[in-house]
C-alpha cells in the first residue's frame, strides 16, 4: 500500500523540487524522502532522484546523503545504497561497519557490503509516495 505524503509535504515537495536558488532545498527534500523510508527497506540515489524529477541527479543525492548528519530531524542514511544493493556511502560513516550496523538493527542483511534479497527490500519512492 503506497503512504501518502499529505497535501502541505506534497506542496513543499513540489515547490522547493523546482527551487534553484536555493541549494539546500534539494538536500531538504532528499532528507524528506529518505526519512519516509521504512526499518526494513532499503533505495537507491538514483531513485530518490527519479522521484524529485531531476532522474540524472543521483549523484547529487549522494552528496545529500554525506552531509545528512547534520540534519534535524535525523535521517537514516544507512537506507540509500547504490542501484545494486552495495553500501557505497559507508566510508562517510563514523565508522565503516556503522552503516552496515545501522542496517542489520533496521531488519536488512548485509553480506560482503552488499544487501541480501535488495530486490524485495527495495522501496522506490515513485511508487510508494504518490504525489
Amino acid at each position: 500500500m503506497a503512504k501518502k505524503i499529505s497535501t502541505h509535504k506534497k506542496s513543499i515537495l513540489k515547490e522547493t523540487a523546482k527551487s534553484t536558488t536555493k541549494e539546500y532545498s534539494f538536500y531538504a527534500d532528499v532528507y524528506e524522502v529518505v526519512r519516509h523510508i521504512p526499518k526494513g527497506k532499503v533505495t537507491s540515489y538514483g531513485a530518490i532522484a527519479a522521484y524529485l524529477g531531476t532522474k540524472l541527479s543521483a549523484r547529487m543525492v549522494g552528496w545529500a546523503m554525506n552531509a545528512a548528519h547534520a540534519a534535524k530531524p535525523k535521517v537514516p542514511a544507512q537506507r540509500v545504497v547504490n542501484r545494486n544493493g552495495i553500501l557505497t556511502g559507508k566510508h562517510h560513516f563514523v565508522t565503516s561497519t556503522a552503516m552496515e550496523e545501522l542496517l542489520n538493527k533496521d531488519g536488512v542483511k548485509v553480506k560482503d557490503d552488499k544487501v541480501v534479497d535488495f530486490v524485495k527490500r527495495f522501496w522506490d519512492p515513485s511508487k510508494e509516495l504518490a504525489l
